[in-house]
C-alpha cells in the first residue's frame, strides 16, 4: 500500500529519532504554555494532571500518521478529528482555527530547531519535504488555510509568534506540573534546552537565559553517546523511572530506511 509519508523522507527521519521527538517536545512544552488557546488543553484535565504521559501519547498518534500506509493515516486522522469534536461539544463551542495551524506550525518548526540542534544546519530540500510532510497531516485533519509555499507558512509563523503568544496562569500551572514531574534538577535541564531551542519571543515570555557554552557541548556529548550505543542508559537518566517502559514507544515499530 502506499505511504502516508514518502520513506526516505526527511519527516521520517526525524519523527523515527527517539532523541529529536525528546528535543520537539521539549521545545513545544514552553510554546503549549503560553499559547493563548491553551486553556483548550485544560479543558478535559488530562494535559495539567500528566503532561509527560500526555507527551508520549501525542508521540504515538503522530508516529501511526508518519509511518502508517495511506488508508491507516486516513484513519488515526479521523480518530483525532473526533475526539476534537466530542471536546468541542462538550464545551459548546469550536477549537478556533488558527490553534490547530499554530500547533502545526509549531511542530514544523521545533522539527527543524531539533534536528538542527543535533546534526546541523538543514537543506533547503529538507525543509520543502518537512512543510510538505506536515501539509498532508494538517490537510487530514481538516486545518483551514494552510499556506502550500514553505515561504507562505515563515511568514504566518512569525505572526503566530507575535500574535498568539501570552504568560498566563495556565502557563504558570503547566510549568508547576514540569517542575513536579520532573524534579528539581530535571527541570533546569528542560529549561536550560527549551533557552537554545525556543524562538526569541518564547524566551522572552519565559524569562529564558540560553547559556550556549555549556548546554551545545552537552547535547553534542549525548549525540555522540548515541552513536556508541550508550542512548539507553544515558535516557534513564534523563527520563523520571516512572516513564522508562515508554521509551521504547518513541522509536517506531516500521524499520527506517
Amino acid at each position: 500500500m502506499k505511504p502516508f509519508i514518502e520513506p526516505h523522507s526527511t519527516v521520517r527521519r526525524i519523527w523515527g529519532d527517539p532523541d529529536l521527538v525528546l528535543l520537539i517536545f521539549a521545545g513545544s512544552a514552553a510554546e503549549f504554555a503560553l499559547n493563548k488557546a491553551v486553556d483548550w488543553l485544560f479543558f478535559t484535565n488530562r494535559l495539567p494532571q500528566d503532561p509527560l504521559g500526555r507527551l508520549f501519547s501525542t508521540v504515538r498518534y503522530a508516529q501511526r500518521i508518519v509511518f502508517a500506509n495511506e488508508p491507516d493515516a486516513q484513519e488515526t486522522l479521523v480518530r483525532i478529528r473526533a475526539v476534537h469534536e466530542a471536546v468541542e461539544q462538550a464545551r459548546g463551542e469550536r477549537i478556533p482555527d488558527w490553534a490547530y495551524r499554530d500547533v502545526l506550525y509549531m511542530l514544523v518548526d521545533y522539527s527543524q530547531r531539533a534536528y538542527e540542534l543535533m546534526y546541523g544546519r538543514m537543506h533547503d530540500r529538507q525543509e520543502l519535504e518537512l512543510y510538505a510532510g506536515f501539509v498532508r497531516v494538517g490537510q487530514g485533519l481538516g486545518i483551514a488555510d494552510l499556506p502550500r509555499a514553505a515561504a507562505q507558512w515563515r511568514i504566518e509563523r512569525a505572526a503566530h509568534l507575535a500574535r498568539d503568544l501570552v504568560y498566563s496562569e495556565y502557563t504558570k500551572r503547566l510549568y508547576d506540573r514540569y517542575r513536579h514531574q520532573l524534579g528539581p534538577w530535571r527541570y533546569r535541564l528542560l529549561l536550560e534546552l527549551q533557552a537554545v531551542l525556543v524562538p526569541q519571543r518564547v524566551r522572552e515570555l519565559l524569562g529564558l537565559k540560553p547559556r550556549p557554552a555549556w548546554v551545545l557541548p552537552l547535547v553534542a556529548g549525548y549525540a555522540w553517546a548515541a552513536r556508541l550505543g550508550w542512548q539507553a542508559p544515558v535516557q534513564r537518566v534523563l527520563i523520571p523511572r516512572a516513564f522508562w517502559s515508554r521509551i521504547d514507544s518513541l522509536k517506531p515499530a516500521v524499520a527506517l530506511r
